[in-house]
């Protein structure tokens, strides 16, 4: 919880990166909250018999493995366990209990969602937790059981999970009503298991106790969009949030048209979404929050959206599905030939829907429907075929020129080197150019100018250690987004960025490239940042990078220039498999198909690894939300004014 001193440092700072038209948007948003309250409670006008019911028939395509899995993950969450991020499951109860926190135990109180602070974890615990199950990725789980099997226990099961929720949190009440992109994730889930049950039509509805589900259920529904509406994230706010709420909104507004308000709510969703599907994309594809796990979350959303209106004959025009395929072939030239994805920025493992039953490698299920959706492939991807079964419709108009992959994408910030991409001897490079963030906050952004990460046939061996946490001590999230935990260089112990919270920076670090390379396999680059210019004696970091691809060699020079000398650090992050060693010759990093020698040169040099350190944190690696282990870290510390440290990397295959 933050203390008064704390909670008024983090406003003034909030206060920094608003626009006065933004703090205005923000009063107006107070008094809707506080007015919101009388709204509490209310019901609906009553729908108009007109929810859309698609042409979804059976199920599609399944190997007997891919239906066990389904049907055994149902059971489970019949059983009350539910998997939330990406792999850990929690006890959620039976009935579930949806405002509780299942990681504390704490239970959200149902007072009116306006006056619950959700960062006070003695109220609602970890709110993020709470989210995560109220998106109800596993109800549609239940529904793809119903589907397969054709079993009326899953429709019943269905219905207590529905009705446990609507009695425990009724509209604008509670923790699951404070947040209109959980509202917006929820309402995508919900269309996806009213296609998948028959819709309008379902035995779902059969009966007085049905009619009464059903009613109820519309009510939320109604709730749920007009609440979107008018508490969309605007101005500083308006990343990923934006684009997920919009596309709830369309979603509701497209699959239950049933109130007067409903064709205004899905045309201002369709027309911000159009806007928002180029804006928060460079022209190059990447996404300008400069976070990869968010790049695939918005594209998820924008593909969702999108196959809603080829559903209902209302497609988007080709400029929202080209960015979509630009977005693709960003994601596709930085994946490595085993699937890894550089984990640059923000993750909390956040998905808009989960319909494969694994379920965890998301870039490769985008990747898919994208090939599906723009290509015409076989849709091989059990979640692809799921999502396409749940929201047919005909393919949208695209560009068919549009190349598969690049490496070079300096209006993103993004730049690739090495050699035989896509093959099994990949050497795969990534240099990060590009800004902070995005908008005035930068929400999602790590301090990570000038960063590098590095893949060697599959393996990664240079790493982005990721996230952790939101919401653990602020040392781990400091850290974490912090400029140690990155393959640069930090100056007298600082943060290139300055934070002003654990979503915000309040200064940003500017990179510039000042010589762009020809190619990724002859590879010379040259680039600098601003960061430190705020120190009383500022200082300026240039890196050179070249790689040269006949002899797999790699050489990385960082220059400091300043007026006196200053500590720097340089770290290079390790992947935890591999086995990396200091010796009297240099680094020795050994995986399972190669060797990566490293020698480095300067003045008064000192070499340490670091392994699992606390306080403060270095060397620690996330590959999934809430989660950490140690991984060895190479620092190099020097005090410096203008001397270079060169760091020059072997790459040897073995046989």
């Amino acid at each position: 919880m933050m203390n008064a001193t704390v909670r008024i440092g983090w406003l003034v700072n909030r206060l920094r990166c608003m626009s006065v038209a933004e703090v205005g948007y923000r009063m107006r948003q107070a008094a809707a909250t506080r007015m919101g309250r009388r709204m509490a409670g209310r019901t609906a006008p009553a729908p108009l018999p007109r929810a859309l019911t698609l042409a979804v028939h059976g199920a599609p395509t399944l190997d007997p493995k891919e239906i066990e899995a389904l049907l055994l993950d149902a059971d489970r969450i019949c059983a009350g366990h539910v998997v939330l991020f990406a792999e850990r499951s929690f006890d959620v109860g039976v009935p579930t209990a949806w405002n509780r926190d299942p990681e504390t135990g704490v239970t959200g109180p149902s007072i009116y969602a306006g006056d619950i602070a959700i960062t006070k974890r003695e109220q609602v615990g970890d709110i993020k937790h709470v989210w995560e199950l109220n998106r109800h990725l596993h109800l549609v789980r239940l529904a793809q059981a119903w589907v397969v099997s054709r079993d009326v226990r899953w429709l019943h099961a269905i219905e207590q999970q529905l009705r446990s929720w609507l009695d425990q949190c009724p509209p604008l009440t509670g923790p699951n009503w404070t947040s209109s992109l959980e509202l917006g994730i929820r309402l995508v889930n919900w269309s996806l298991l009213w296609q998948l049950v028959g819709g309008e039509s379902s035995t779902l509805f059969a009966g007085e106790s049905g009619q009464k589900l059903r009613a109820d259920w519309l009510d939320s529904i109604h709730a749920h969009c007009r609440s979107i509406a008018r508490h969309l994230s605007r101005h500083s706010s308006a990343n990923n949030h934006l684009i997920g709420e919009l596309t709830g909104l369309y979603v509701g507004a497209s699959t239950w048209p049933c109130w007067k308000e409903s064709s205004e709510w899905c045309a201002q969703a369709r027309r911000e979404l159009e806007h928002e599907a180029v804006l928060q994309f460079s022209r190059d594809g990447v996404n300008r929050e400069q976070a990869f796990a968010y790049h695939i979350f918005s594209s998820e959303f924008l593909f969702v959206a999108g196959l809603v209106g080829q559903a209902t004959g209302h497609p988007f025009p080709r400029p929202y599905w080209a960015s979509l395929q630009r977005a693709l072939r960003f994601l596709r030239s930085v994946r490595d030939v085993s699937g890894n994805v550089p984990a640059v920025g923000d993750a909390d493992d956040g998905c808009v829907f989960r319909l494969d039953a694994s379920g965890m490698d998301r870039a490769g299920q985008l990747l898919a429907l994208g090939d599906t959706v723009f290509g015409a492939h076989a849709d091989n991807h059990p979640g692809v075929r799921w999502l396409l079964h749940a929201l047919p419709g005909t393919r949208p108009d695209c560009d068919p020129h549009e190349v598969d992959t690049g490496w070079a994408f300096p209006d993103g910030g993004y730049l690739l080197f090495g050699n035989h991409f896509g093959e099994p001897g990949e050497i795969k490079g990534m240099l990060d150019c590009g800004p902070v963030g995005y908008l005035g906050i930068a929400a999602h952004g790590h301090a990570d100018a000038l960063s590098m990460t590095l893949s060697v046939a599959g393996e990664e061996c240079l790493v982005d250690p990721g996230t952790f946490s939101y919401w653990q001590d602020q040392k781990w999230r400091d850290y974490f987004r912090g400029t140690s935990a990155h393959n640069t260089v930090r100056i007298d112990g600082q943060d290139q960025s300055v934070s002003g919270g654990r979503f915000m920076w309040v200064r940003k670090a500017q990179a510039r490239i000042e010589r762009m390379p020809n190619s990724p396999h002859e590879f010379e680059f040259r680039g600098s940042h601003d960061g430190y210019s705020r120190l009383s004696d500022p200082v300026r970091h240039l890196r050179g990078v070249r790689f040269d691809g006949a002899s797999n060699t790699l050489s990385v020079r960082d220059e400091v220039s300043a007026r006196k000398g200053h500590k720097v650090e340089l770290f290079w992050h390790f992947a935890p498999e591999l086995d990396v060693r200091l010796t009297s010759q240099g680094l020795s990093v050994r995986g399972k198909r190669f060797v990566l020698q490293m020698q480095a040169s300067g003045a008064d040099l000192q070499l340490e690894l670091v392994r699992g350190a606390e306080n403060p944190p270095l060397g620690w690696y996330s590959r999934t939300y809430e989660s950490k282990r140690p991984c060895e870290v190479l620092r190099i510390t020097t005090v410096s004014s203008a001397v270079p440290v060169e760091c020059r990397f072997t790459i040897t295959f073995l046989h």
